[in-house]
C-alpha cells in the first residue's frame, strides 16, 4: 500500500501540470479582455499597456511560466535563500491577485470561500450516502416489489432533474411557504440544510443504484447462505456481511463523488447565494480573470487527486486481497 500511495503522490504534480497547460490555453482563449471592467469601460492604450505588461497579460508564454514558478512554490524557495534581498510574500504558493476584486488576491479569495464549499460538498455527501445506502438495501431486499420500484424511480428522478430545478422547488416550498430555514446566506444549520440536500439528490441517486446492484450480487453469493446456515441473524447477514462486500462499488464512487460536491456546486451555490467558491469561479470567467481561474482550477484538481488517493487507500484497507 505505501508504495501505491508513493507512486500516486509523485503522480500529482505531473497530473496537475498537464491541467495547467490545458487550463491556461483555454483561459487565454476566452474572448474579452482581463482589466475591462463589468460597465465595458476600458483603460487608456497606456494605462492598458502598463497593466498588462505588470501581469503579464501581454505574452501568454511570460503568463505561463511566470505564474508557474510562483503557483508552484519555487519563487518562495528562491527568495527565502536570497535572504533579506528577495521579498517571497506571505504565502508558500501563490495564486496570484485577482483582475476583478480589487485589493484582494486568489490565495484570500480562495481562503475565506474554500471551506463554505468544503462543508456543503460534506453535508452532502454524508445526506447522499445514508439516503442512497438505505434506499439501495431496501430495494435490493425485496427486489421488483413496490419499494424497489419506488426507489428506483426516485433514483432516476434524482439523477434526472438539474440542480437548478431542484433547488428552486426545494427553496420555494420549504424556506418560502412554510418557513423552514432562511433563503440565501451561510453559517445557520437553516441554510446549509436546503443546498446541501439539493446536492446531495444525484449522488445519492447513483448511490442507491450502485447498492442495489451490489446487495443483490452479494445475497446470492455462498458465503451469505453459509452465514445463513449457521443462525447469524438477518440483520447481521446485511449489515456486517453483505453490505460491507456491496459497499465497495459506492467506495470508489465516493472518492472523484466528494470531491465533485466540493467543487462542482456552482449552480447550487448560485441558486442559494452561498458565499462560495463557485460564485468566484463563474465570475472569473465572465470576466476573464486568469488568476482567479487557474487558481481554483488547480485547487480543485490537486483536491480531486488527494481524494481519489484516499478512497483507494481506504478501498485496500477494507478488501486486503485488492492489490
Amino acid at each position: 500500500m505505501m508504495g501505491m500511495v508513493v507512486r500516486r503522490l509523485i503522480q500529482l504534480p505531473i497530473i496537475l501540470l498537464v491541467i495547467y497547460t490545458v487550463t491556461f490555453a483555454l483561459a487565454w482563449a476566452l474572448p474579452g479582455e482581463a482589466v475591462v471592467n463589468d460597465e465595458g469601460r476600458q483603460p487608456p492604450a497606456a494605462v492598458l499597456d502598463a497593466i498588462e505588461r505588470q501581469y503579464d497579460l501581454d505574452s501568454p508564454y511570460r503568463f505561463y511560466y511566470r505564474y508557474l514558478y510562483r503557483v508552484t512554490g519555487l519563487r518562495f524557495v528562491v527568495e527565502k535563500m536570497k535572504g533579506a534581498e528577495g521579498n517571497p510574500g506571505p504565502y508558500v504558493f501563490n495564486l496570484g491577485p485577482s483582475l476583478k476584486y480589487e485589493d484582494w488576491n486568489v490565495n484570500e479569495i480562495i481562503g475565506a470561500s474554500l471551506p463554505v464549499s468544503v462543508v456543503l460538498g460534506l453535508s452532502a455527501m454524508i445526506i447522499a450516502v445514508g439516503i442512497g445506502v438505505g434506499a439501495g438495501v431496501l430495494g435490493a431486499l425485496k427486489p421488483n416489489s413496490w419499494l424497489d420500484l419506488s426507489t428506483l424511480l426516485v433514483a432516476l428522478i434524482g439523477i434526472s432533474l438539474p440542480s437548478f430545478v431542484i433547488g428552486t422547488v426545494l427553496l420555494i416550498v420549504f424556506p418560502v411557504w412554510l418557513g423552514w430555514g432562511s433563503v440565501g446566506g451561510w453559517g445557520e444549520p437553516g441554510q446549509i440544510i436546503w443546498p446541501a440536500l439539493t446536492l446531495s439528490l444525484p449522488f445519492a441517486a447513483y448511490i442507491a443504484r450502485l447498492t442495489r446492484m451490489g446487495m443483490i450480487d452479494v445475497l446470492h453469493s455462498d458465503y451469505i447462505r453459509t452465514a445463513r446456515a449457521k443462525g447469524v441473524p438477518e440483520h447481521g447477514v446485511i449489515l456486517k456481511h453483505a453490505l460491507k462486500n456491496a459497499f465497495l462499488p459506492v467506495l470508489s464512487y465516493l472518492g472523484p463523488a466528494t470531491a465533485f460536491a466540493m467543487t462542482g456546486s456552482f449552480v447550487v451555490e448560485m441558486v442559494f447565494n452561498v458565499p462560495g467558491m463557485g460564485q468566484h469561479f463563474v465570475d472569473a470567467v465572465r470576466g476573464k480573470d486568469l488568476f482567479m481561474i487557474m487558481g481554483v482550477t488547480l485547487i480543485f484538481s490537486a483536491m480531486l487527486v488527494i481524494f481519489n488517493l484516499i478512497v483507494d487507500v481506504m478501498y485496500r484497507w477494507v478488501d486486503p486481497r485488492i492489490d
